[in-house]
């Protein structure tokens, strides 16, 4: 391929991503674009995200138009200086998924997630990347699933293994939860550890996840390298009890979407298909009953019913706590006053779910985080 050509293509964010609608350009044909800018929306079955750019230079053709939906790979823009021709530039275009296709046939392959024995659970994992680096469990939140990580696993998995793990009555792990309590999550996910052989890992929890971490942290500080806690529980007091209510009562589309709206500074991010397929989810046989018994134990009367400061405090390894400023479900306000040892770091313009709403910054902050506590 020449040099002089680069291409803009449709990303893959996890398994089952296939295609995407570019909703909006950022930028003009004919512009500049540098590394790292933002330059496109682009939606996906769960949320519209920002896609930033992976070359710099002039945006010389704009293929797809906002509005259209392309499959993944597909070339949407090409970036060009002036001094190639415009026939180099058509040449390019028209013979471009011939040369993709003939480069890799296997590029749409993506490992399949697979049911591990973790004691007395059956947990989902999907498990992606290699490398000796330091091995990254993420941790989903309350009523989420490892799409929480739709845009988190593929950025950290370029030089170590990472691992998604559906929580008990989770996504697509069994609903096992006799007592619903903390430490029974901390346990499931400490069995995953060791069923998935890894001694020592970077744990990265979001809300409940967070607590989660937090936990097993304290209960078996050997086999935690760092954590990586967003919008954590176990921090504060405040907690939204309609968000919790809401996500238990709800059995409709138009409920559950309000109720999930909450979760985003912007609700018109989120996607119809994300509210189906909560509603799909909680129609399971048993997990009704297994939400009821974890939200117990996390929160009443719009308090935290866990309380993990000094477990914090405690903690040796290091951890870092990313806030999206206008989260209305566990407030930012939570980040003040954590030890000074703590990073925090606050998003803009995000609310519960940083890591989507904001994806490329917080997958550098937890880049960093985990280069820094690998050394």
């Amino acid at each position: 391929m020449d040099a002089q050509l680069q291409p803009i293509t449709m990303p893959k964010w996890g398994m089952t991503m296939t295609e995407g609608r570019l909703s909006a350009w950022l930028v003009k044909e004919g512009e500049r674009i540098a590394t790292g800018q933002e330059i496109m929306e682009v939606e996906t079955e769960k949320i519209t995200n920002v896609v930033e750019g992976h070359v710099s230079g002039l945006l010389r053709r704009i293929v797809v138009e906002e509005g259209a939906t392309a499959p993944v790979g597909a070339l949407l823009a090409v970036v060009a200086e002036t001094s190639v021709p415009d026939s180099e530039v058509d040449a390019f275009v028209a013979g471009y998924a011939e040369r993709a296709g003939a480069a890799g046939e296997d590029a749409d392959a993506y490992p399949a997630p697979r049911l591990v024995e973790a004691g007395p659970h059956r947990l989902n994992v999907l498990s992606i990347g290699d490398g000796d680096a330091t091995p990254v469990v993420l941790i989903h939140g309350f009523g989420g699933d490892g799409g929480t990580w739709l845009f988190t696993q593929d950025a950290l998995a370029k030089d170590r293994p990472v691992h998604v793990l559906d929580l008990p009555a989770h996504g697509g792990s069994a609903p096992t939860v006799p007592s619903g309590k903390l430490d029974e999550l901390a346990e499931a996910v400490v069995a995953a550890l060791d069923a998935l052989g890894i001694a020592r890992a970077h744990l990265v929890g979001h809300s409940l996840g967070g607590a989660v971490a937090l936990s097993v942290a304290a209960s078996a500080p050997d086999r935690v390298a760092s954590l990586g806690l967003l919008a954590p529980a176990g921090l504060g007091g405040e907690i939204s009890s309609d968000y919790i209510d809401g996500f238990l009562a709800a059995d409709r589309r138009k409920p559950m979407k309000e109720v999930l709206s909450r979760l985003f500074a912007d609700p018109d991010a989120m996607s119809a298909e994300m509210v189906e397929n909560v509603l799909r989810f909680k129609r399971l046989d048993g997990v009704p009953e297994a939400l009821g018994a974890i939200a117990r134990n996390l929160a009443s009367g719009g308090r935290q019913a866990i309380d993990l400061r000094d477990a914090l405090a405690a903690t040796q390894a290091p951890v870092l706590a990313v806030w999206g400023e206008k989260d209305g479900v566990i407030p930012a306000a939570q980040a003040d006053g954590l030890p000074a040892n703590i990073k925090v770091e606050r998003v803009a313009d995000a609310g519960h779910m940083p890591m989507m709403e904001a994806a490329a910054a917080v997958n550098r902050m937890l880049a960093a985080h985990l280069a820094g506590a690998d050394r």
